[in-house]
């Protein structure tokens, strides 16, 4: 099992595209998982590799405080100016190595697409001595089911493997192991999933800034090729004006 090496600065020049691009958790499955794990305006949630903050800000009218942690700079800048004048929001330059009993007891630690970039059998042993016994570890991301709608997804995946391919964490690596299964050997080994599926609007400057918040992608990794993969973004999905995404919670808890 192989994992990509830490890099804090990984997504530094994507910050500022991520909150435009990336799909939005969706506030029922945001209430769904409270509700599940009993989440409460007494409680306190972690939200481990913040981004800009999109977990950050669904969960902190529900609970006490929120503290954020990333390691990107950038990242961090956006996620400030994004929270406003949400004043349970503590937000940490940091990474999972930077786990430590110091920053209290939390109800939930909540990732957003960060989890696979991590140590994850590390941090989730790190993890096991912040959470409470009643809590959680809870995963988030999105799917675009197979539905007419998405069609134009092949298109758009094919322009960004052209420029820069084979560059996640797991890409073809056939001893890659899901989530899924290091959880299962680890102390949150009772797992759930839920999902909440939405038509939304999208137009094509919304694909444009989706391509370039991913790693792959990012203004710093294509560098002098960036104006074409937005040209050819344009030109070829200017009619796009919806899509159909799942997004999805893997709540893991103590057994």
């Amino acid at each position: 099992m192989t994992r990509a090496p830490f890099n804090p600065e990984r997504y530094g020049s994507a910050a500022a595209h991520y909150e435009r691009g990336r799909v939005p958790y969706a506030p029922a499955l945001i209430r769904r998982v409270a509700e599940v794990t009993g989440l409460g305006s007494q409680h306190r949630v972690l939200d481990l590799g913040c981004g800009p903050g999109p977990l950050a800000r669904s969960f902190a009218p529900l609970v006490r405080e929120v503290v954020a942690i990333d390691p990107s700079p950038e990242m961090l800048g956006e996620a400030r100016v994004l929270a406003g004048q949400a004043a349970n929001i503590r937000f940490v330059s940091g990474s999972s190595y930077d786990l430590d009993p110091a920053l209290g007891r939390f109800h939930l630690a909540v990732m957003g697409r960060s989890f696979h970039w991590m140590d994850r059998v590390d941090t989730l042993k790190r993890l096991d001595r912040l959470i409470e016994p009643a809590g959680a570890v809870v995963l988030f991301g999105d799917t675009a089911p197979a539905v007419p709608a998405n069609a134009w997804r092949k298109v758009w995946n094919a322009i960004r493997d052209s420029y820069e391919p084979n560059t996640g964490p797991h890409d073809h690596d056939p001893n890659w192991l899901r989530n899924e299964a290091i959880l299962l050997y680890s102390p949150f080994a009772r797992l759930e999933r839920f999902g909440a599926i939405e038509r939304r609007a999208i137009d094509v400057e919304t694909l444009v800034q989706r391509a370039l918040s991913m790693g792959s992608t990012s203004p710093a990794h294509l560098g002098e090729n960036m104006p074409t993969l937005v040209a050819e973004i344009r030109a070829a999905l200017a009619d796009v004006r919806e899509e159909v995404v799942e997004t999805v919670a893997l709540v893991a808890s103590r057994s």
